[in-house]
């Protein structure tokens, strides 16, 4: 696979304003922002490395027999009083709550005239309303066994699902051109789900596809080449599925991972990353895992934080990492790919960067030629190219 040189992400600011008495930080650009939402902005970012960030903190109630003084109304923050915001996306309130802003149309499922996929949704568990969205593509040789691909989407844990119009336009493509029966996991997001909830859904989803127990896996599917992909807040779901398939002695076996601008952090910023990302990364992090321990040390988000399971570890042949020149995860992409290759893990990866794009551009502009030559990449990598 062919290597490329790398340069340093875009920078963004995060400057101190006065707020309330006290200086608050707000991100003034935020190209970084782990989906596909430029132009993000914080207002007042409790930023929750606090032993009790007031998030989390229960609101005092008041009733009208006794109205509070001025100092316990600014003790508490009000239930609408907003704590992070993407003005087209969400909005996350200091009470927990969050608003799902301008998301994309669900599409149903079906023939995809375009491509000749077919596609169909299956509920894996009823209780929690896990599901996923398989997709089969034409079959030229209907006696010849697909690869299976489980993916996963991004959105940093909070927003999109596999019949979003952002990810149901993604992968019919994908499928074709790969020629791959691919599983497309909808897993519970947060807030109202606070991680683990998505790692144990898409770990269930994973075990769901390996048994086989869908017809189209059954009959089409070739669970000798099983890989796993996902973008973004799904490619950092790639590599817990890596850890945890072994920690179960290896099972389901995973011939290729493809980690597709995958969102890692860390407390302290490594050479040539943004000024101020790892602080809103964090920030971010911890309303989808308010309860992860050493913030976005957490090994589920920095995977190189001492303390982290070995790469070694990792239960796959093969991997390819990818990553936008000009997004501000880049630097952390691109020390996840070289920490890999260095380390004792047994198997090739591969390394794939688009000049000049940002964090998961092939989303948006799937017809531009980065995102054409991204798609090469994938498709290549699948066939062992």
């Amino acid at each position: 696979m062919q290597q490329f040189i790398m340069k340093r992400a875009l920078c963004h600011t995060i400057t101190a304003i006065p707020c309330r008495g006290r200086t608050e930080l707000r991100i003034l650009s935020t190209p970084w922002v782990p989906a596909i939402w430029p132009g993000s902005t914080a207002n007042a970012i409790d930023f929750p490395f606090r032993k009790n960030p007031s998030y989390l903190r229960k609101l005092t109630s008041v009733s009208a027999k006794a109205a509070p003084t001025p100092s316990s109304v600014t003790m508490e923050p009000a239930v609408d009083e907003v704590a992070f915001e993407s003005p087209a996306h969400f909005r996350i309130y200091k009470s927990g709550k969050i608003e799902r802003l301008n998301r994309p149309p669900v599409l149903p499922a079906g023939l995809d005239e375009a491509t000749g996929v077919t596609s169909k949704d299956v509920v894996l568990d009823a209780d929690t309303g896990l599901s996923a969205r398989l997709y089969l593509p034409r079959l030229q040789d209907p006696s010849k066994k697909l690869p299976v691909l489980v993916y996963y989407h991004g959105g940093a844990f909070l927003l999109e699902s596999a019949d979003s119009a952002t990810y149901h336009t993604y992968v019919n493509p994908l499928a074709a051109a790969a020629g791959v029966l691919v599983v497309s996991v909808s897993y519970r997001l947060a807030p109202e789900h606070p991680l683990p909830t998505a790692y144990e859904d898409s770990w269930a989803a994973l075990q769901w596809a390996a048994s086989a127990q869908d017809e189209w896996i059954a009959e089409h599917g070739d669970m000798a080449r099983l890989f796993l992909a996902g973008d973004s807040a799904g490619a950092n779901i790639v590599h817990d599925m890596l850890l945890r398939a072994s920690g179960a002695g290896g099972l389901p076996r995973v011939e290729g991972a493809i980690m597709l601008h995958p969102w890692f952090g860390g407390n302290t910023p490594i050479e040539g990353e943004p000024e101020g990302a790892p602080a809103a990364m964090a920030g971010l992090w911890m309303y989808a895992c308010p309860g992860a321990v050493g913030g976005a040390d957490d090994p589920r988000m920095n995977p190189l934080a001492p303390g982290a399971p070995a790469l070694e570890k990792l239960a796959c042949a093969r991997m390819l990492v990818c990553a936008g020149k000009m997004d501000a995860l880049y630097v952390r992409d691109r020390a996840y790919y070289e920490a890999v290759a260095a380390s004792a893990w047994p198997g090739d990866v591969a390394w794939h960067e688009s000049e000049g794009e940002e964090h998961v551009f092939f989303l948006p502009k799937p017809e531009c030629e980065n995102a054409k030559q991204l798609m090469n990449t994938v498709v290549a990598f699948i066939a062992g190219a």
